[in-house]
């Protein structure tokens, strides 16, 4: 069996410096090049360390990009987000560029035999939380086709009672649109973004997974429906 994907690299200071470079002197300035992005709730993380769950909806190919891009600084300098081991971790060039862009980890999916680095990753989401490093989960699985959200996996959830750490909701408005399913790359003219960063949610004592996704995403929806990061829940 194959050891373990390390995970000093996710602790890793030059590694943190050079996600920093490359958010500055690239992502940040294609972004403003291509999109009009709008962020509001940035005082709802201020403070917020150790590990904790990005939770939001996932709208187009842009998400990734914009989440690492325009989340305050002290939220993406550690951010990982997990990746298909047998598609992204094959080749160890493709592996190094997106992890640079936003520090993956590996993910082995179901039904994927013959892969010589198997068990690698096994438990790879629960060993970073372990190790205090802060995780983007998409609930959803999958890009929205219509621009309607979808059914939350109640996944992160799970993660987030296992280990007493907070959810972070994340509502995200006009990826869709900008980007829909089978575009190559963004519509011109660019097109209007908002981000709505919602304060840190803990499960109440006692509540289920399924309960507590249900609040997180009810949360997600309500940011969306009043366009706030503050809303009044419904």
């Amino acid at each position: 069996m194959s050891e373990l994907h390390p995970l000093d690299d996710y602790h890793s200071e030059s590694k943190m410096r050079a996600r920093k470079n490359v958010r500055r002197f690239f992502t940040r300035p294609a972004l403003k090049t291509i999109l009009s992005t709008t962020v509001t709730g940035q005082d709802n993380v201020e403070g917020l360390e150790g590990a904790y769950i990005v939770v939001g909806n996932h709208t187009s190919h842009l998400d990734a990009p914009m989440v690492f891009t325009l989340l305050p600084e002290h939220m993406t300098e550690r951010l990982a987000t997990g990746a298909a081991a047998d598609y992204w971790y094959r080749r160890p060039a493709i592996s190094k560029v997106t992890s640079l862009f936003f520090n993956t980890y590996p993910i082995e999916r179901k039904n994927k035999s013959g892969d010589p680095n198997a068990g690698r990753a096994k438990g790879m989401t629960s060993r970073l939380l372990k190790d205090g490093i802060p995780i983007l989960i998409f609930p959803e699985g999958t890009r929205s086709r219509t621009g309607e959200m979808g059914e939350f996996k109640v996944g992160a959830a799970a993660l987030a009672i296992k280990f007493d750490i907070p959810i972070v909701p994340l509502a995200m408005r006009g990826g869709h649109e900008a980007m829909p399913v089978g575009s190559v790359l963004p519509a011109a003219n660019r097109p209007p973004i908002d981000m709505f960063i919602g304060k840190p949610m803990y499960a109440h004592e006692g509540e289920q997974p399924e309960a507590f996704m249900a609040r997180v995403r009810s949360h997600i929806v309500a940011m969306l429906e009043q366009s706030s990061p503050y809303p009044e829940e419904i």
